[in-house]
């Protein structure tokens, strides 16, 4: 019983390493490319080594780590090449995610979704509440939807995306906002197609943005 129950919180203790290095990844907290050691990190984090070391090894799996050495690993860097692959690919996914969820959202849940875009539209800043918004957005066509696949390749996708984000800010908090208004409004009209089209359009300036910061525009 006493070694089910130190098992058990090694797991939890892992979970919660895990849970708490992705967010500083990707809210810019271990930028990309730099180093992060197993030791330095368990000390700043108060969790043993163990769980921090799976919860690192999980993250490799994941691509969002590379291994360096036995004991360390760095952010991974994602290439622009990387970055607009994935954008076209999310472009295809996403849109099918909206197909087939149409159906299925729940016209409260979107009002309330509107509001909140329109209310965190209103900080021009890129804060960790509008990234947590913009994942609720993206991935709920896709959670509604019931397809697990669906669901894990968006999200994927959309980790290799901000990686990329992270490391070249784009500033478009308020176009993001009009967007993803766009999109909201598409569906609260019963708009599928609309909905689809302003969800491309969202994801093709991204990248566009994207390409304007990378060529110095």
């Amino acid at each position: 019983m006493g070694d089910y129950m130190v098992a058990e919180r090694e797991l939890n203790l892992a979970e919660l390493a895990y849970t708490q290095i992705r967010r500083m990844i990707l809210e810019k907290e271990l930028p990309s490319g730099m180093s992060v050691v197993e030791g330095r990190l368990a000390d700043h984090l108060d969790i043993s080594r163990t769980p921090v070391r799976e919860a690192l090894m999980r993250l490799a799996a994941e691509d969002l780590l590379v291994k360096q050495g036995s004991r360390s690993f760095a952010v991974r860097n994602v290439s622009a090449t990387e970055f607009f692959q994935g954008i076209h690919i999310r472009e295809i996914l996403e849109r099918e995610a909206i197909n087939l969820s149409f159906d299925r959202l729940d016209r409260s849940m979107l009002e309330n979704l509107r509001q909140e875009v329109i209310e965190l539209g209103e900080t021009p800043e890129q804060t960790a509440a509008q990234w947590q918004l913009d994942d609720r957005l993206h991935l709920m066509f896709p959670r509604v939807s019931g397809n697990t696949v669906l669901l894990r390749s968006i999200s994927e996708l959309r980790t290799l995306t901000r990686l990329c984000e992270v490391t070249y800010p784009l500033g478009r908090v308020p176009a993001s906002t009009r967007e993803h208004l766009a999109i909201l409004d598409a569906l609260l009209d019963g708009d599928s197609v609309g909905a689809r089209e302003a969800m491309v359009m969202h994801l093709r300036n991204v990248a566009t943005d994207c390409m304007d910061i990378l060529r110095g525009g």
